[in-house]
C-alpha cells in the first residue's frame, strides 16, 4: 500500500492524496489550489502522477479546494467514476460549472489585456463544457456507513464529517497478502457547535489517518457568543434605518445565517417584516439542494423539518436571480438585510452592494469569515478609510462588525478529539493547513508516529 500526497501538502488548499492498494489507485480529492489568481499557475501544473491510471474517485465534500480541479483531472485523461455521497454530487455540480464560467471569464479578461499590449494569454484551466462533460464521471452515489467495494478486497466508507452538507471521511481498507490495512481520510472536520449539522463521525480504528490542520493552532470562540454579536449588530443597524450588507459564501455558511437571522424573529430580537435578501444564485440554488435532504441535520434542525417548518423560511425573504432584481435592491435606502457572494468580496454582486452602502453612517457590513489580505474584504476589515470599487473611491463610513466563530472547521481541541475516538493508528499525516499550524497540531498529538508530508512525497504503508 502506497500513499502520495499531491496537494494540501504544507498548504491550506488544493486537496489531493492518491492511494495505491489492492492493484488499485485510489484518487481522494482533487481540488483547486485558492488564494490569488497567480495560483492559476499552479493548478495547470502537471498533477504528479497519470491521469489515465486512476481507478476511481472518492470526492469528500463540494468546497472548490476539493472538487474544483474534477474537470481538469477529465480533460487531461481520467475517465472513471467519482464517488461521493448524494448531497455532494448535487453540490459539486453546482461549484463546478460556476468554476468553470468563471475560468472562461477571467480568461477572456486577460485575452483582451494581452492584445492590448502584444502579449499571449493563457487560456482557462478548463471551460464549462469540460466541467458539463466531467460531471458525467459523477456516477456513483453512497450513503454514510455503508461499506462500498472498490474492486476486490478493496472497500471504502463514507463517515459523515459534519462540515457542510454531504461532507464525509473516508475510510479504505484494504486486503492484501492475507491481512487488512486501513487509512483514514478525514476531508474537512466539521466544527462540532454549529447548529445545522450532525456531529463528526468516525470508525472505532484504523491504522493511518490523514487529516487537516486548518485551525489546528487555536481554538474558536464559543459559538453562542458569535450568534449573539451578530443578532446585536444586525439588531442596532436596523435600529437607525440602515441596511445590513453580509459578504458570505453561498455554501453552508449563507443557510446558517438564515437559520439564525430566524430564531432571532422567533426570539423577537429582530422584526418579523425586516426584508432579507439573498441576492446569490448560486446560494439560492444551493439552499433548494439543503430542504431536500432532511436527514442530514441535527436532530434540532430536522424536527422543524419534520413539523412542516422550514429551518431557513423568513417571513420577509426574497431570492433574487435576476441582474435586474439585484440592480433594484440598492434603491431601498434602508431597513434591509442583503446577503451576497462573494464573502471576500473579491467578485460578485457584493461589491455592487458595498460601493452604494460603504459610504452611509446608518448603514453596516458583517463580514462572517476568513477575509485572505489583498481582498476588498481584508481592505475593509482592516480600518481603510476609502476602498477602490469599479475605479471609484468610496469613503467607509458605514460600522464595520468582524464576527469570528462561525468557522465550519473543528479547532485545535475538536481536531485531538477527533483522532483521539479511534483506536490503533501508527501514523498520522497532517496535511490542509499552513505549515506553522501544521507544527502546532504535531506538537499537540500524543497517538503514534506523526508526519508532514510535502507535496508529491509518498510513503509505503
Amino acid at each position: 500500500m502506497r500513499l502520495s500526497f499531491h496537494g494540501a501538502a504544507q498548504d491550506v488548499t488544493g486537496s489531493c492524496h492518491l492511494l495505491e492498494a489492492a492493484g488499485k489507485r485510489v484518487l481522494i480529492d482533487c481540488g483547486l489550489h485558492q488564494g490569488s489568481r497567480a495560483l492559476n499557475l499552479e493548478n495547470a501544473e502537471p498533477f504528479g502522477f497519470d491521469t489515465a491510471a486512476i481507478d476511481c474517485v472518492l470526492l469528500t465534500h463540494a468546497h472548490l479546494d476539493h472538487c474544483g480541479r474534477l474537470p481538469l483531472l477529465a480533460k487531461r485523461g481520467y475517465k472513471g467514476p467519482i464517488v461521493t455521497t448524494a448531497p455532494s454530487r448535487e453540490l459539486a455540480n453546482l461549484v463546478i460549472l460556476d468554476s468553470a464560467y468563471l475560468q472562461e471569464a477571467d480568461a477572456e479578461h486577460d485575452a483582451r489585456t494581452a492584445s492590448r499590449i502584444g502579449a499571449k494569454a493563457a487560456p482557462p484551466l478548463y471551460t464549462v463544457l469540460d466541467a458539463t462533460n466531467s460531471l458525467h464521471q459523477f456516477s456513483q452515489c453512497v450513503g454514510y456507513e455503508q461499506p462500498y467495494e472498490l474492486a476486490p478486497g478493496l472497500t471504502a466508507t463514507f463517515f459523515n464529517a459534519g462540515h457542510i452538507l454531504g461532507s464525509a471521511s473516508v475510510l479504505i481498507e484494504a486486503e492484501e497478502g492475507g491481512r487488512t490495512r486501513s487509512v483514514f481520510f478525514s476531508g474537512d472536520i466539521g466544527n462540532a457547535d454549529r447548529p445545522l449539522l450532525q456531529p463528526p463521525r468516525t470508525p472505532p480504528s484504523a491504522q493511518a489517518v490523514v487529516m487537516e490542520s486548518t485551525y489546528g493552532d487555536r481554538n474558536h470562540r464559543p459559538y453562542g457568543d458569535s450568534v449573539e454579536e451578530f443578532l446585536t449588530a444586525v439588531a442596532a443597524i436596523f435600529s437607525r434605518g440602515g441596511n445590513v450588507v453580509i459578504p458570505t459564501f453561498a455554501l453552508e455558511r449563507a443557510q446558517e445565517l438564515l437559520y439564525i437571522l430566524r430564531q432571532g424573529i422567533e426570539a423577537s430580537r429582530l422584526p418579523a417584516a425586516i426584508p432579507v435578501f439573498v441576492d446569490s444564485p448560486m446560494a439560492i440554488s444551493a439552499t433548494a439542494i439543503f430542504e431536500r435532504y432532511p436527514d442530514c441535520y441535527s436532530p434540532a434542525v430536522a424536527e422543524l423539518f419534520r413539523s412542516g417548518k422550514d429551518p431557513f423560511g423568513l417571513p420577509a425573504l426574497h431570492f433574487t436571480r435576476d441582474r435586474a432584481e439585484s440592480v433594484a435592491i440598492n434603491q431601498i435606502n434602508g431597513g434591509a438585510i442583503i446577503m451576497a457572494g462573494s464573502g471576500m468580496a473579491t467578485g460578485g454582486r457584493v461589491v455592487h452592494h458595498l460601493r452604494h452602502n460603504l459610504a452611509r453612517p446608518e448603514c453596516g457590513v458583517i463580514f462572517v469569515g476568513y477575509a485572505a489580505p489583498g481582498t476588498l474584504a481584508r481592505r475593509i476589515i482592516d480600518g481603510a478609510k476609502h476602498v477602490a470599487i469599479f475605479g471609484e473611491q468610496i469613503q467607509v463610513r458605514a460600522s464595520i462588525h468582524t464576527i469570528n466563530g462561525f468557522s465550519a472547521h473543528a479547532d485545535q481541541s475538536e481536531l485531538i478529539a477527533w483522532r483521539r475516538r479511534m483506536s490503533g493508528i501508527e501514523t498520522t499525516f497532517i496535511v490542509h493547513g499552513e505549515e506553522p499550524v501544521m507544527h502546532k497540531l504535531a506538537a499537540a498529538l500524543d497517538q503514534g508516529r506523526i508526519e508532514i508530508p510535502a507535496l508529491h512525497q509518498s510513503y509505503e504503508l
